[in-house]
């Protein structure tokens, strides 16, 4: 027979159920993604079928940039490496990211990047929470920091969307958040589609740590919403700081 305690959080379960199913129907509204009706209430305004589709990082992977190698054959015991990490074109530790940046997925972000869902960035923290303490022994960190916009693009947009995901998780994680610690000096381009060419020259040498920050030693956890080829990571790495892990 379940007891007292047991039966309590069944009834509050249940009542939280019925409660998003009132609200539901008296204040409907529809899935950010796909536009389904939602059939229960909540913060992060998606259907159950868009969130269940997002596709996750893959098994076989790089076990520095976490790039997928299901192609890839190792031998038993062997670390998995792509051949760009052998090369040591990356000059982070290790990267890790919640998702494959396709699909319902890409919609998400570019709710988190142009419309400030809170909310939505608490979630993603939530995930990436999970994976740092799965990965605790290798993703060990002192700091959590965002990777920053220039001060004109955020006073445009009026917010950093990665600090809405790296604040959220630095709580969880009981770390200290500095988000002002890294500055960006100039302002990526104007245009919306770069080259690999122009992207690459967007971020040499214009990110630095702000004067009076102390850093050395210190294991840094670099968090964004999305890794493009990993080139803003490796010049912020190569300008700031030795040890940089990252979360995206």
């Amino acid at each position: 027979m379940p007891s007292a305690r047991a039966w309590g959080r069944g009834v509050r379960g249940w009542l939280a159920e019925a409660s998003d199913a009132v609200v539901s129907i008296f204040f409907p509204a529809a899935c950010r993604i796909c536009d389904q009706l939602l059939v229960r209430a909540s913060r992060v305004r998606f259907c159950e079928d868009c969130m269940d589709s997002f596709e996750g990082p893959p098994e076989k992977k790089c076990g520095i940039c976490g790039q997928g190698l299901a192609w890839m054959t190792v031998e038993e015991r062997e670390p998995l490496v792509c051949r760009a990490c052998k090369q040591k074109t990356y000059a982070f530790e290790r990267a890790r990211s919640y998702g494959v940046y396709e699909g319902p997925l890409v919609r998400a972000i570019l709710l988190l990047k142009w419309e400030r869902m809170e909310p939505l960035g608490d979630w993603f923290a939530g995930r990436l929470a999970e994976m740092v303490r799965q990965e605790s022994g290798q993703l060990a960190t002192d700091v959590v920091v965002p990777v920053p916009l220039h001060r004109d693009r955020e006073r445009q947009r009026g917010y950093n969307q990665a600090s809405l995901i790296s604040k959220s998780l630095a709580r969880k994680l009981g770390l200290p958040h500095k988000a002002v610690l890294l500055m960006r000096t100039r302002p990526r381009p104007d245009k919306q589609v770069l080259t690999l060419q122009e992207r690459w020259e967007s971020v040499r040498g214009a990110f630095a740590t702000r004067p009076g920050s102390q850093v050395d030693n210190k294991r840094v956890l670099l968090v964004d919403d999305v890794m493009t080829l990993g080139r803003r990571l490796m010049h912020v790495r190569r300008r700031c700081w030795r040890r940089v892990r990252s979360l995206y």
